[in-house]
């Protein structure tokens, strides 16, 4: 399980890029940029086939990005998650937040092995700046579960 320390340092960045940003407002790629963004984060799209994203330009790969970043949020299928958390240490990113059905175990002990801080098991949306409702009360009924961070 993620220590809360470690989802505390996360949320506390302000320069995100997101792997897996859609152009299609129902994917989570999707959700999960705008989400960060209205949030006050400033985030960059990450899709190689995608010009731009809601507005802002998207870049093919974290090696192209224009600026440095804080932290990743990985919202890819797990084959491809290894090849960007692979990337991410080429671009000496250090924080890399896997998204549920995004992580794979290899891209996990990639991470550890290379000083990379990874969170996996957890939604960004539950724990980023104010959750909305939904994420709140899915906040509170892990807490009552004790499925969350400590």
């Amino acid at each position: 399980m993620t220590s809360k320390a470690v989802v505390d340092d996360f949320v506390a960045q302000r320069t995100w890029a997101v792997v897996g940003a859609s152009r299609d407002q129902k994917k989570f790629g999707n959700m999960a940029f705008r989400e960060l963004r209205r949030k006050g984060y400033r985030v960059i799209p990450i899709n190689r086939n995608a010009k731009e994203i809601e507005g802002d330009p998207s870049y093919p790969n974290l090696e192209a990005l224009p600026e440095p970043v804080d932290a990743v949020l990985v919202v890819t299928p797990p084959a491809e998650t290894e090849r960007v958390v692979q990337d991410a240490a080429k671009a000496g990113i250090r924080r890399v937040w896997l998204q549920p059905g995004a992580e794979s175990d290899a891209a996990i002990r990639f991470c550890e092995a290379n000083g990379i801080t990874v969170v996996h098991g957890e939604c960004i949306m539950m724990f980023a700046r104010i959750p909305g409702f939904g994420h709140r009360a899915h906040r509170w009924a892990w807490g009552l579960l004790g499925k969350l961070p400590k």
